[in-house]
């Protein structure tokens, strides 16, 4: 036990597919991976949590895993969210700026006048994130900290998601007895793990591509610009081959990772698999083909959607560095030569970067959200945090309220 306990960071990436915990040790060198625990999930539908008892279990099994590897007691845990449920949108706010200088009360209040937008009773703000700040029409300013000014303007992008969503995923992890630091949206999170800072700033699309939802961050100018979570992923392509094939899901997940590609024309014709059947019939042969003609239209079909979602968001146009694709379903091969010949441009695999300690072990897309999140608690540790109290957000909300009543009276 002789790591210090501050110095640890843990991500828990509790997704639909799997549930995985990273453990992250802060060090002078930036973050050292020294321990990850990986189990099946079972408990998630599209990302979202419809049975606690067995998601419970998953985070428990794969916690306990990554403690005995980096020889550590976890407690607390950075947490992903995702799910169709998920909204992106962008906003501003204008103040005026008191004694003509921007300082840091100034910044929080223009932050909270972005934030000032109706937002249904059932939904919370999971991220305010700032894109750029303008000053008396200087736009494209990163830090307003210090400079001179009458007006300061802000331009965010908000993130909300369902508060019982939120809530769900909490209560997951307290009855697991961990504590939860912070909740952050997957693609986002993914996105500290695997790109990089000229990417971000050139203009950039992230899809981190898992088993029951498909993840969207858009980047230009280093900063976010639109996110969306499409409620689609490597489990219907999993779905399409046990109703094609008649086989269990189990079967049917094994065949895919074994032998499927993303195009047909990757394959001969006398390649052949064989294909156990269902309620005790005799297992069946057949072509490889057959599989993969069943797997190239959905991924193509699941390719569209994303193509459609970047094309909604007016940033089509601005993909400077493409796209980078990363997650579980990702894998498959020829999935992102599929992915360029959809989309138009170049596509590179999103592998964990920016980190020490175990890369080779954490060197796959199937990490690239729970080693961001051990990246996005690092960049949270590094500001001074308000912990959240009881079960929700709001906590952080009230104490940045509090603060702001104070300075009018």
């Amino acid at each position: 036990m002789g790591k210090k306990k501050n110095s640890l960071l843990v991500g828990l990436d509790i997704g639909t597919s799997k549930v995985c915990a990273v453990v992250g040790e802060m060090t002078d060198r930036g973050i050292e991976i020294i321990g990850v625990g990986s189990h099946v999930s079972q408990g998630l539908r599209k990302g979202v949590v419809i049975n606690i008892e067995s998601t419970v279990e998953s985070i428990r099994k794969s916690v306990r895993e990554a403690e005995l590897m980096a020889g550590c007691e976890i407690h607390t845990v950075y947490t992903g969210i995702a799910g169709g449920h998920i909204k992106g949108f962008n906003s501003h706010g204008v103040v005026p700026v008191k004694n003509k200088e921007v300082r840091q009360r100034d910044i929080d209040r223009v932050i909270e006048a972005a934030k000032a937008v109706a937002i249904p009773m059932d939904r919370e703000v999971l991220h305010v994130l700032p894109q750029e700040y303008i000053i008396d029409d200087q736009d494209g300013i990163r830090e307003p900290l210090g400079m001179s000014g009458v007006r300061l303007e802000a331009r965010v992008h908000i993130v909300t998601g369902a508060v019982t969503s939120a809530q769900n995923i909490i209560k997951c992890c307290n009855r697991t007895g961990l504590h939860v630091a912070d909740i952050a949206l997957q693609p986002l999170a993914s996105a500290e793990a695997v790109l990089t800072p000229e990417e971000r700033e050139l203009g950039v699309a992230l899809i981190d591509m898992g088993g029951g939802t498909t993840d969207i961050a858009l980047f230009q100018d280093g900063a976010v610009k639109h996110t969306a979570v499409l409620a689609i992923g490597g489990n219907h392509l999993t779905s399409d081959i046990a109703a094609g094939l008649r086989t269990p899901l189990g079967e049917a997940e094994r065949i895919k990772q074994k032998y499927g590609y993303a195009r047909t024309s990757m394959v001969t014709k006398d390649e052949k698999v064989e294909v156990p059947s269902v309620g005790g019939r005799s297992p069946r042969t057949v072509s490889r083909q057959v599989l993969c003609e069943i797997i190239e239209p959905r991924l193509e079909e699941i390719f569209q959607l994303v193509q459609h979602e970047i094309a909604k968001s007016g940033y089509e146009s601005s993909l400077a560095s493409g796209i980078v694709m990363t997650g579980g379903s990702t894998i498959l091969p020829g999935t992102l030569e599929m992915a360029e010949q959809v989309f138009g441009i170049p596509v590179r695999l999103g592998i964990p970067i920016n980190m020490g300690g175990l890369v080779d072990v954490v060197s796959s897309p199937i990490y690239a959200t729970g080693v961001g999140l051990v990246l996005y608690g690092m960049k949270r540790q590094s500001r001074p945090f308000i912990s959240m109290n009881g079960n929700s957000l709001f906590g952080r909300v009230k104490h940045r309220m509090a603060e702001w009543v104070s300075e009018f009276f």
